[in-house]
């Protein structure tokens, strides 16, 4: 029986320049002879940068930041009743908070990837005004100058954005800073997507969101309580709060579309045990991320359900986890998750061309590859199928990791998918 055979389009255009050189990439159908058969056409366009990215953190200091992770923990419970609130702080050092291990997990983050990326940081909610639902205004540790990319100095930013997380107490006594206030998320967002320096042509930008909790605090929320379609948030009754405590799932979903349609796209994870909850708030917490992450453009792939994690599955019609964003309870899972996410920060080796592991080809022979129009056979100074995709070899290589500006390199790679 003839296997059916389905082909996915795709089209990468870049400028490939020097060692960590870009190209023009182009990923079509090829009609392979003798196939000349009716087909479908999926067409989407893939920017291929190598300069460095830009990655703007913003990263939820909301107060249930101070809750326990693991709150059946004996420690957690104090004379006066779990601990994680302002007059009944967590010891961190028997006690665990969301905070102290999310400061644990970025400063391993920082401290071992802070040159895969030029790493800026933003929190919210925005306390400089007194209000407990401000939105970000201001940057905590701005992105590096526009044309730097040098290992060292986007280190020393990454320092910088780790001493400023670490300045944040899980509890304070001094008038230091620490988490607090509601969520603002769609708001925070919109402030990061009017940064300039995230809408550059010369390099992709992402915003990854590390939140713990339901996005709340829109003044404007179209349908406020006692409305329905207001889901309230806070712990008491929305009646004092009619609009900021309603769930505010539509306004962030439509931020992170604005950002996605300046080329920005947004990582979202979801920090603490809420979002594997089994409630109300759970199951609304997860369709409102899943949400955002399906909006980003950053939505987790997968082809088999172990790639998606326990009390997960792959969703293969569509290639992507049920949950679309990335779900951490504590410090481990959540480098895990950071560790995950920068393998897919990283900038691509400009002699190798990737294919998500589900457009990957089964075969050479179900490619066709150009550079610069002309068509070049598989070979050891051309280039070979490899499980990280089309590997250009020899010659061929040197040519791409050699062109400029002015002598760009044009690939042009067509594949046929067996299905």
């Amino acid at each position: 029986m003839r296997a059916k055979l389905s082909l996915l389009s795709f089209l990468a255009v870049s400028a490939l320049s020097g060692v960590l050189a870009t190209a023009c990439q182009t990923y079509d159908f090829e009609p392979v002879e003798p196939l000349a058969i009716a087909q479908t056409t999926e067409t989407r366009v893939v920017t291929a940068k190598a300069s460095k990215p830009n990655l703007m953190l913003l990263v939820d200091t909301s107060g249930s930041m101070t809750a326990p992770v693991d709150p059946s923990r004996p420690a957690c419970t104090t004379g006066r009743g779990l601990c994680g609130s302002e007059s009944n702080p967590c010891n961190t050092a028997t006690c665990p908070t969301r905070w102290s291990e999310l400061q644990a997990a970025m400063s391993d983050f920082l401290d071992s990837s802070g040159s895969i990326a030029r790493i800026g940081l933003t929190t919210y909610p925005d306390q400089s005004q007194g209000d407990s639902c401000g939105a970000t205004s201001s940057l905590s540790v701005p992105l590096p100058g526009d044309t730097v990319e040098d290992a060292t100095q986007l280190v020393a930013n990454a320092n910088q954005v780790k001493t400023r997380l670490l300045a944040i107490k899980n509890s304070s006594t001094t008038n230091e800073q620490v988490p607090v206030g509601g969520t603002p998320t769609s708001l925070s967002l919109r402030y990061v997507g009017n940064l300039a320096d995230l809408q550059s042509a010369s390099r992709s930008s992402f915003v990854l969101l590390l939140t713990d909790g339901l996005p709340n605090c829109n003044s404007q929320f179209a349908d406020p309580y006692p409305s329905p379609k207001c889901f309230c948030t806070l712990t008491a009754s929305c009646e004092g709060a009619p609009d900021i405590g309603c769930l505010d799932t539509d306004a962030s979903v439509a931020a992170v579309q604005a950002l996605q349609a300046k080329k920005i796209q947004t990582i979202v994870i979801g920090f603490g045990a809420d979002f594997n909850s089994s409630s109300e708030s759970g199951r609304r917490g997860v369709a409102t991320l899943n949400g955002m992450a399906d909006a980003g453009g950053f939505a987790r792939e997968c082809t088999t359900d172990a790639q998606c994690g326990a009390g997960d599955r792959c969703e293969t019609a569509v290639g992507k986890c049920e949950r679309r964003f990335y779900q951490a309870a504590n410090r481990t899972e959540l480098v895990n998750a950071l560790r995950e996410i920068t393998d897919k920060v990283t900038v691509d080796e400009p002699c190798v061309l990737s294919f998500s592991a589900s457009e990957q080809p089964s075969s050479e022979e179900l490619l066709v590859v150009y550079i610069n129009g002309e068509r070049l056979a598989p070979g050891a100074n051309t280039w070979n199928l490899t499980p990280a995709g089309v590997a250009f070899n020899g010659t061929t290589c040197e040519r791409i990791t050699n062109s400029t500006p002015s002598n760009p390199v044009n690939i042009e790679v067509r594949a046929v998918q067996r299905r």
